[in-house]
């Protein structure tokens, strides 16, 4: 852990140099130590500048989804991300979540990728999930709560992300039946919700929500038929400038993604369509989402 707690102590200095004594003290590291950590920095995409007699700062960060470059973001959470399992790639999140799930998974653990080899949605459709240009995710819920009462779920997501585009970005999406939030009338963002329920006493066992938003698409990253339905974040910026809808920017200073999603939902949505039951040996899963990034 000894590169974390290195970036998490140049991180505090703002830019500022930080002496490798400092260093050495505040974390118990010998000198050789601390030039490790910053050699692994380094290798992880991390700009981080040596100067004899100043000691080391941090200039720069890479675009990765690692749990230290989300956790700058997320801040304080009581439940959904306390836990996050961060990948480079995976078939998919959802199917990733729910065999953590039966691992044992705890309730509010996150699934990230920055690509999906088997992104999939509503009733098995793929979607389209590149790496580099998407926020590809899943949240594990345990909710104690009858099946019948987390039909809103979908769309409150829907609602989050909505919301959370306009804070960050400055642009509007809408929320198309049952669920994708879109932009000019083209698909931005697919939610899949999967719940899994007991076969015999139709409990909860886990319900996965899985989002995925697109970001730094342009057209010509879709595939044809994708491209007439599908848009992304950076095609909202009138004139391909990087405040879309003359917000917030798009990426950070450094180039960065802003994926830092978060939205207060409403505390009831209205139901938006009806649910889908398909029954499987032992256990039957409802999936209510449209064409998403799962």
């Amino acid at each position: 852990m000894s590169r974390q707690d290195v970036l998490a102590l140049l991180r505090e200095q703002e830019g500022a140099f930080v002496s490798g004594e400092e260093i050495s003290h505040r974390l118990g590291l010998r000198r050789a130590a601390i030039w490790k950590a910053v050699d692994a920095l380094r290798r992880e995409g991390y700009t981080v500048e040596a100067r004899t007699g100043r000691g080391y700062r941090l200039l720069d960060a890479p675009d990765v989804l690692t749990e230290p470059e989300i956790r700058r973001f997320l801040g304080e959470t009581a439940r959904v991300g306390r836990t996050l399992v961060c990948l480079a790639e995976v078939d998919s999140t959802n199917l990733r979540a729910r065999q953590l799930a039966a691992e044992g998974a705890a309730d509010g653990t996150v699934v990230v990728a920055d690509r999906q080899t088997a992104g999939r949605g509503r009733l098995g459709r793929s979607f389209q999930s590149p790496g580099g240009q998407g926020i590809y995710l899943t949240a594990l819920l345990r909710p104690d709560l009858p099946p019948e009462r987390l039909s809103p779920v979908t769309a409150m997501a829907g609602v989050a992300v909505c919301r959370a585009v306009e804070r960050l970005c400055g642009v509007s999406p809408g929320l198309k039946w049952p669920n994708d939030p879109v932009l000019d009338g083209k698909k931005l963002c697919g939610i899949l919700t999967e719940l899994s329920l007991e076969g015999e006493t139709a409990r909860v066992q886990e319900l996965v929500l899985g989002i995925g938003i697109n970001v730094s698409q342009r057209p010509e990253d879709f595939t044809p038929e994708v491209r007439e339905i599908a848009t992304s974040l950076v095609q909202a910026r009138p004139g391909g400038g990087d405040h879309p809808g003359g917000g917030p920017p798009l990426r950070s200073p450094g180039g960065r993604r802003d994926w830092s999603l978060s939205g207060r939902v409403p505390a009831a949505v209205r139901e938006s369509g009806p649910d889908r039951a398909a029954a499987a040996p032992g256990r039957r899963r409802r999936d209510g989402g449209g064409i998403g990034h799962r």
